[in-house]
């Protein structure tokens, strides 16, 4: 992976907005009418990857497009995305065996941690007035009428979507002279919050998709791009757990996902590997997410070169002070958040050049690149992400400014 050794580089977390087109076709496909989704699909990852280098974007990617949404804001794209790439998998209707928003809240004790069902999260509980109020701006939708579950022994089935998004982001990559591009991919971790009625037990379930998702792993890598691999699990469980656990107990649960994560990418270059960690892109309180010192050590034993954190949001831009105490490991990259998915407000440059200075004057200029906290696809108005990332840009540019001039 490139670091900023010359000037600070741009990235992001992600998801982009989708066009109209790109979203009808996409809806169109999910009905049967197939017809000319290929065609329009590579066009519209060349347009994007043209985008965000306009912006001023240096990493890009292919927005995520080839993972399918049918809506502006699709809540549960990464089922989706979990149902067309495994095996093993159903289509169940809500309420019935699996379905992680059904059934009686499920609790925790002492020693013995478990998630609840999503309902029943401790800011969607704590604040459930405002998630019901339609008028509020974070109303939860309804459950999906039909949702993944694991009925069977999990398999990789994905290998031709994933040749897809390979061929699409290289040809858009070659089109616009960009040296380098990345694709996500689920974790272990994420990809076992499906439902699940096959598996004996969690770990059991978490270490088979690590053996699926392993071969998804090994075609980005063999392609040469870099893979990034997106697990809100490691943080956002955190919420999950009901009561409020120990971070001691809560880090054991974590570590079967760390290690599961580890198992799938064993041998796997380390350099051309990014972790991205969040708390949950929904707009909500998130008081009730845990402090990102009590998780930096086992997101940093992760086998990743760079990794991805939230450092713009109101929650979590003041954990830039952890690196003041946390060493960061010899070789290793930060991709902090410095624009956000959160807000409409628009980011000036000069925060973001304050927020990137920070992190480069603790672990050095040449480990940071400038990002965003989470995927700003269906967070926020296409128009206003747009502006945010050319803000990131600008940010950059400042910030490359003032840390070699003061070099110098």
């Amino acid at each position: 992976m490139r670091g900023s050794d010359e000037r600070i580089l741009t990235t992001h977390a992600g998801s982009l907005p989708r066009t109209k087109s790109l979203i009808a076709a996409n809806r169109a496909k999910r009905e049967g009418a197939a017809e000319g989704y290929d065609e329009l699909l590579t066009g519209a990852v060349t347009d994007v990857v043209a985008a965000e280098r306009s912006a001023g974007i240096d990493v890009p990617n292919d927005g995520e497009y080839g993972k399918a949404m049918s809506t502006d804001i699709d809540y549960g794209a990464w089922w989706s995305y979990s149902f067309s790439r495994l095996g093993g998998l159903e289509l169940l209707p809500s309420g019935g065996e699996g379905d992680p928003f059904a059934g009686p809240p499920r609790r925790s004790s002492p020693g013995h941690v478990r998630l609840t069902t999503f309902p029943d999260r401790r800011d969607w509980v704590r604040f459930a007035e405002a998630y019901q109020d339609p008028r509020s701006g974070i109303a939860l939708g309804e459950s999906a009428p039909q949702f993944p579950t694991c009925t069977g022994p999990l398999t990789y089935t994905g290998h031709d979507r994933v040749a897809t998004d390979i061929a699409n982001l290289k040809a858009a990559l070659a089109a616009t002279g960009t040296e380098e591009g990345f694709l996500t991919s689920l974790s272990p971790g994420s990809c076992s919050r499906i439902g699940n009625s096959h598996y004996a037990t969690e770990e059991d379930f978490i270490w088979a998709c690590a053996d699926a998702m392993r071969e998804e792993y090994v075609a980005i890598l063999d392609a040469g791009l870099v893979l990034q691999i997106d697990d809100p699990s490691i943080a956002e469980n955190w919420d999950q757990i009901s009561p409020e656990p120990s971070v001691e107990d809560y880090v054991a649960f974590t570590r079967i996902r760390v290690e599961a994560l580890n198992h799938a990418l064993r041998g796997l270059p380390q350099d051309r590997i990014r972790f991205h960690l969040c708390w949950g892109s929904w707009h909500g309180p998130h008081t009730t997410d845990i402090e990102f010192k009590d998780i930096v050590s086992t997101m940093l034993e992760i086998d990743a070169g760079a990794y991805s954190f939230e450092a713009a949001n109101a929650r979590h831009e003041h954990e830039w002070r952890i690196w003041e105490d946390v060493a960061l490991p010899d070789g290793k990259l930060i991709l902090p958040g410095v624009v956000g998915h959160a807000t409409n407000v628009v980011e000036h440059p000069e925060l973001v050049a304050d927020r990137i200075e920070r992190f480069a004057r603790l672990v050095g200029r040449e480990r940071v690149l400038g990002s965003t906290d989470c995927g700003l696809g269906g967070r926020i108005h296409p128009q206003i992400a747009w502006a945010k990332l050319e803000s990131l840009a600008k940010g950059a540019a400042l910030a490359t400014d003032r840390l070699w001039r003061t070099a110098a």
